[in-house]
């Protein structure tokens, strides 16, 4: 004879069915949404991962250095030299970084000199980086330029370098996903194969793990 069951929980079970239904649903769409930005970011952090360290030689920066002569007049500031750089090189973007430091006084060979001001602006994209240098005074002005290969360029992605409001925003959502896809990693986890202390197992190995590299690289 099979054990009689109590009618509540016929009842309940249907409605955990489809909870569990949907949960699966919303754990597989939020998935597929951050599928390609996953990728581009788990390439790149990979390489980012191993700059320093271990360092695989993929992500390359194509360099180049002139000295332009600036018009006449000279650029009254930095703002000034930024604009001219912009349409001297045909910039289509605002600077990202202007840097001005004042004329001061500097000690070399036991001897105080004057050192002229200086002004500094960077233009950035994704695919290229322009540094401009300029000593007050003088007639022409130091730009270094850099193109970045195929795997620079997802790596400049990744840390968003050049890149404005939206793309931060749309990279948000995928760390916004992953967090999603954790917790309800974790909830299936419990639902469908009600291993609890299995569950917990993983999770503490894998934090003590992270723990214990962390504190014997320091």
């Amino acid at each position: 004879m099979t054990k009689a069951q109590n009618p509540a929980t016929l009842i309940l079970r249907p409605k955990r069915f489809q909870w569990l239904k949907w949960l699966r649903r919303l754990h597989a769409w939020v998935g597929l949404w951050g599928a390609a930005l996953g990728l581009l970011f788990g390439v790149s952090g990979i390489l980012l991962n191993h700059r320093a360290i271990m360092k695989i030689p993929a992500a390359h920066m194509e360099q180049s250095q002139v000295e332009l002569a600036l018009p006449a007049p000279l650029p009254v500031d930095a703002k000034d030299l930024a604009k001219w750089l912009q349409a001297q090189l045909s910039i289509d973007r605002e600077p990202n970084r202007i840097n001005t430091e004042p004329s001061k006084i500097v000690t070399w060979g036991g001897q105080n000199f004057q050192q002229p001001g200086q002004w500094r602006v960077d233009f950035h994209s994704p695919q290229h980086s322009v540094n401009a240098e300029y000593w007050v005074g003088n007639t022409f002005v130091s730009i270094k330029h850099q193109d970045a290969n195929v795997f620079a360029f997802i790596t400049r992605l990744h840390k968003g370098v050049g890149m404005g409001t939206a793309w931060v925003l749309l990279a948000d959502t995928l760390a916004g996903g992953l967090v999603f896809l954790s917790l309800t990693g974790l909830l299936l986890w419990t639902k469908l194969h009600g291993s609890r202390l299995t569950m917990a197992g993983l999770g503490l190995t894998s934090l003590g793990l992270a723990v214990f590299v962390a504190l014997n690289s320091l």
